[in-house]
């Protein structure tokens, strides 16, 4: 009984680490040293949560190049305004959710 439950608790331990994300990987490599894989997994389920697939790999290239988040905000295009919105909702949703 004992093999089998810990068989169960491994497989899920491998596919949540194989199934990690844009804005996890993202997270934890943005050297911030508020970033633990505790903390970047819970903004990665939010990610899940709220943000399409697309919408995840657009936010995660922000923690390597901040810039890009104040250029979208910026921008006059109608797309652009649509994805920040949706990263703004993402982004009060995550801190919500994953405050210690």
């Amino acid at each position: 009984m004992k093999m089998i439950l810990l068989a169960m608790v491994l497989t899920i331990l491998c596919a949540t680490l194989a199934e990690a994300g844009p804005i996890d990987r993202a997270c934890l490599s943005s050297g911030s040293e508020n970033a633990s894989p505790a903390l970047c997994g819970c903004i990665q389920q939010v990610a899940d949560m709220t943000l399409a697939r697309a919408d995840q790999q657009r936010a995660a290239g922000f923690f390597v190049d901040p810039q890009k988040a104040q250029d979208v905000r910026a921008s006059k295009s109608q797309a652009d305004s649509a994805f920040w919105q949706r990263y703004v909702t993402f982004g009060s949703a995550a801190e919500q959710y994953c405050q210690g």
